[in-house]
């Protein structure tokens, strides 16, 4: 299957020893990161997302590539996140074969996490088709519309894509290409997460293009600081936070002692909808944290994901990218990501069980943007009292049912049915994975001098209008804001 080229906008000319760099996804939006880069004939991409927004959107966009997916000789993969990865396998089931270049770290996530999108891909499709026959025995006759729903991809799928990925440890030159060396660094963002560098070179003629993928905070729990990029010509870089500062991060521990005392003393539950990779692990690690130190009541904690324990599991095998901080955990013989009060739940009948429970509890559990998963059915069962609080922990794009709560809409849509939202919502801004504009400002400092022109991608229209006019103001660079399908000569 050969899915259908729609050209973007070009520059004036392209001679045949052109580099080129063409932008697909996580342009003028937060999700769906897939830029193409052509060398020498050879295309690439560089993170092959999948977008989240308006259902019928997103449905059009993650289905269709906008390239023949055999064309593509490699993928350079900045982490593991579903927004950045999640549509490799769509690439593969497409025709693609070619490797996936990443960090050790990413590529270990990877591959519970793709099962996972495949099975959530799986289900949703046959709850669709069963709803459809359902509706096909009440009306004999139903539109062209109302045909069988086909998952984007499968778990065969997903257990073909992981043969294809090639680990490469950070600060290791890699050739992946005619003319194209790879080599990657720490982003800060996640575990595993990198921002990389590619040296590209087209008959004599060299360009240095830098690439932020994600870029996270210095002080994060659990992982490393962001490390700082060589000299480049050209950066493509996020923006998701270009217009705001975000609290301190030593803020962020006593806000959320302050969020969970409050709600146990009503006797109440706390709802999390939390990434599987990241955020999970960190809230686990703060609350232990908070614990130890006598600053909130013992209660039970339940993390309600198949995947966070799963992807747990890959942070426990990765010690090497954790930071001082939880490494002390490890000298004392403690699992960071392991407590008495904490319980980890596989089984979907154990997730069934905690809706009869009573509260004080709290559950975390996947999606971070409450678009799929078990946090649905934990939100329907308890946005409704207003004991209850649900705690948001990331960053929520447009049009998502995390980003309605976020904004204490009266009423949300889950499964489809408005749900009257009275439980009290808190957000934790200081936790949030993505650099603010002054920390985004400063990582790119050392660059600035030479850098010709930044691509700004990965955050909406408000965000990305301030930060081009941030970047320009200090650093008096050429800044550009593309749009999907826009093409530029390097």
């Amino acid at each position: 299957m050969r899915s259908g080229f729609r050209e973007g906008r070009r520059d004036k000319s392209y001679p045949e020893e052109y580099m080129k760099l063409t932008f697909w996804g996580a342009a003028k939006t937060v999700t769906g990161s897939m830029h193409q880069l052509t060398v020498e004939k050879q295309s690439y991409l560089l993170d092959c997302g999948q977008y989240q927004g308006r259902r019928n959107e997103a449905e059009e966009r993650n289905r269709n590539f906008p390239f023949h997916c055999d064309d593509i000789q490699a993928v350079m993969l900045s982490h593991a996140h579903i927004d950045h990865s999640g549509s490799l396998p769509l690439l593969v089931k497409n025709g693609f074969h070619g490797p996936i270049y990443t960090s050790p770290g990413t590529a270990d996530l990877c591959e519970p996490m793709l099962q996972d999108a495949a099975s959530i891909q799986e289900k949703d499709a046959a709850f669709l088709n069963k709803r459809l026959l359902r509706r096909k025995s009440i009306h004999a006759h139903l539109g062209p519309a109302d045909k069988p729903v086909e998952p984007l991809y499968t778990l065969e799928n997903a257990e073909a894509t992981r043969p294809l990925f090639r680990p490469v440890p950070m600060h290791t030159p890699t050739a992946v290409g005619p003319g194209v060396v790879y080599q990657s660094f720490e982003a800060g963002h996640i575990l595993g997460s990198t921002c990389m560098l590619l040296e590209l070179e087209s008959r004599g003629r060299k360009v240095r293009l830098g690439f932020t993928g994600d870029l996270g905070r210095p002080g994060l729990p659990i992982i490393r600081d962001p490390e700082l990029l060589p000299p480049a010509d050209y950066l493509i870089m996020e923006s998701t936070y270009g217009d705001r500062i975000h609290e301190p991060i030593r803020s962020v521990t006593d806000k959320l002692a302050e969020i969970v005392n409050r709600t146990y003393g009503r006797g109440g539950k706390m709802i999390v909808p939390a990434f599987a990779v990241g955020r999970t692990q960190q809230l686990v690690l703060m609350l232990h944290q908070l614990m130890n130190e006598n600053r909130i009541s013992p209660f039970p904690i339940y993390v309600d994901s198949p995947l966070a324990v799963n992807v747990t599991d890959v942070f426990r095998r990765h010690p090497e990218l954790f930071d001082e901080e939880t490494n002390v955990f490890l000298h004392n013989h403690q699992d960071p990501f392991g407590f008495n009060r904490l319980t980890y739940i596989r089984e979907v009948e154990q997730s069934k069980a905690l809706n009869d429970l009573r509260g004080p509890f709290m559950v975390i559990s996947a999606s971070g943007m409450c678009e799929a998963g078990r946090i649905l059915h934990h939100l329907k069962n308890h946005i409704g009292d207003p004991r209850n609080t649900v705690l948001i922990t990331g960053y929520q794009a447009e049009n998502t049912l995390g980003r309605k709560i976020e904004e204490h809409h009266e009423e949300v849509p889950i499964f489809g049915e408005p749900t009257r939202l009275r439980a009290e919502v808190q957000k934790l801004d200081a936790l949030s994975a993505h650099a603010d504009r002054e920390e985004l400002l400063t990582w790119m400092a050392p660059l600035a001098k030479g850098l010709k022109r930044v691509f700004l991608v990965h955050g909406e229209t408000d965000q990305q209008t301030a930060f081009r006019a941030a970047i320009q103001e200090r650093y008096r660079i050429e800044v550009v804001i593309p749009g999907r399908g826009e093409s530029f000569e390097l």
